[in-house]
């Protein structure tokens, strides 16, 4: 039986974490929660980040601090990132003293926080990259490259690498860059996005996706944010060519209505759209598709890595997929053999996966779902997080690199 004094204590600040029983960011519950010997927070925005409601959810392993609401990319969001900071410290504060503070971007307030708390309560201060900021902002657009706020950006996000004393990043295709600022490798770890195969089983007390909309021909799913950055015109540019078959969009974001309006004008019969659901409901029916989507617009932040989340859902769940990305998500998909990679021609990608016959669709559903057990599933990332924080805190040795293992063979560090 484990002592009290066996227990450390993490706490994890993410504006836009969600428990499991709600759609969107789980990453973080459902790593912490398959670690062993670890308690952990999540402190969390009280608002739900595509519609900006508030939150119902009520969950145990969260705290819910107040953030103001904001639509778009303009100083609203900026008042909320700083909201969730101010409570995210008063929070963690409130909080039996953690072992680590483990705190994680995309924006950097939240770091900000977590350094912050660390100090005060004497912690160890762990940060986890999801997004390279302000990288990511001047590659989309909505930050000019050289402008003082963007130098005030980059300075604030080298200040954090330096004080960090481990970091965590989602895609290994990062290590070059943080070597290119200086950052020693040594502090840099790998705990990829994943999927639970397990998850994704079909539910049969679930609504099946084919009876949510009509379909003729193929069901192609896309899964996920409804963003500037997501590319989805792109889909709908696949769709106007693939009138024999069916494109579904799943999800919200700042451009869900343009993109209605849209396929609307274009008179596009065979695309329809359904809400942000549930995880547990999406995961239950996702695999009721034929194909899933990843796609995004061509930005040069992209090119320097991504680790896309609905990209290992759809493998989780048995789909043969289609991206337009080359790098991590190409490499999966050749390592798994589970589907195709055609940038700059999506719509060539789900013709060639649309026009294969049943058999052979299943089957290459099915190695890569094989491939996300074996290699990216949340078990497996969750014990090499466990392995971030028992080193950082002195539980275990540090790991050098042959002690890590295979999993380093696709996407791994370079």
């Amino acid at each position: 039986m484990k002592t009290e004094s066996s227990v450390r204590r993490v706490v994890v600040l993410n504006q836009y974490a969600m428990p499991a029983s709600v759609g969107g960011g789980t990453r973080h519950v459902e790593l912490f929660g398959r670690l062993k010997g670890w308690q952990y927070r999540i402190v969390a925005g009280d608002r739900d980040h595509a519609s900006q409601r508030p939150h119902s959810f009520q969950d145990p392993h969260f705290r819910l601090v107040h953030v103001s609401g904001y639509r778009g990319n303009d100083h609203r969001r900026v008042i909320s990132f700083a909201t969730y900071c101010l409570g995210a410290v008063v929070a963690t504060l409130r909080e039996p003293r953690p072992d680590v503070v483990y705190a994680s971007s995309p924006h950097l307030l939240a770091p900000v926080a977590g350094w912050l708390a660390a100090r005060l309560r004497g912690s160890k201060f762990v940060l986890e990259i999801r997004d390279l900021w302000p990288q990511s902002m001047v590659d989309t657009g909505y930050l000019r490259e050289n402008s003082l706020l963007h130098r005030a950006l980059r300075a604030l996000e080298l200040w954090l690498y330096r004080r960090a004393d481990r970091i965590v990043l989602v895609t290994s295709a990062w290590y070059s860059y943080f070597r290119s600022l200086g950052i020693d490798e040594a502090k840099l770890e790998w705990v990829s996005n994943s999927a639970e195969p397990e998850d994704f089983d079909i539910q049969p007390d679930l609504i099946p996706l084919r009876d949510r909309c009509p379909v003729r021909g193929r069901l192609i799913v896309y899964a996920g944010a409804h963003g500037p950055a997501n590319g989805l015109d792109l889909l709908l540019d696949a769709a106007a060519e693939l009138p024999e078959h069916t494109f579904l969009l799943i999800g919200e974001g700042i451009d869900k209505q343009r993109l209605v309006d849209r396929a609307r004008s274009e008179g596009l019969a065979n695309v329809q759209f359904l809400g942000m659901l549930p995880k547990r409901e999406l995961a239950g029916i996702l695999g009721g598709a034929d194909i899933g989507v990843h796609v995004l617009n061509d930005a040069a932040v992209f090119r320097l890595g991504l680790s896309p989340n609905k990209l290992y859902d759809y493998l989780a769940a048995g789909l043969p997929v289609v991206t337009n990305c080359l790098g991590e998500p190409s490499d999966v998909l050749t390592a798994a053999d589970a589907g195709f990679a055609t940038p700059g021609d999506l719509t060539a990608g789900l013709r060639k996966l649309a026009d294969l016959d049943d058999a052979t669709l299943k089957e290459m559903g099915r190695r890569g779902r094989r491939y996300i057990q074996d290699n990216r599933s949340r078990t497996v990332m969750s014990a090499r997080l466990q392995r971030v924080l028992d080193e950082v805190v002195g539980r275990v040795r540090p790991a050098n690199a042959e002690q890590r293992g295979p999993l380093e063979a696709v996407g791994g560090p370079r």
